[in-house]
């Protein structure tokens, strides 16, 4: 199983929808909150190159934002990446 991290923040809705289809998936993930954390903020931004929230990693790559991860399950690409 692929290790999933993903930077939120608790009042996002977007984050809610990557929760949510990670946890239909019954995939176990890492949540980092930057809310109340701005070297975490800086840590997340500094890796995805992205500052919005969620930002998700499969293994260390990042795959991006809510409507990512979305597009990767339509795309029927996001089960391989989670079993590697």
């Amino acid at each position: 199983m692929a290790k999933v991290v993903i930077y939120t923040t608790s009042l996002c809705p977007y984050c809610f929808m990557a929760k949510r289809l990670l946890n239909s998936k019954n995939v176990e993930f890492e949540e980092i909150d930057v809310g109340r954390n701005p070297d975490l903020r800086a840590e997340m931004t500094q890796k995805a190159g992205r500052h919005t929230v969620p930002q998700i990693f499969i293994n260390d790559e990042p795959v991006g934002g809510s409507d990512d991860i979305h597009l990767l399950e339509q795309q029927g690409k996001l089960d391989a990446m989670l079993a590697a």
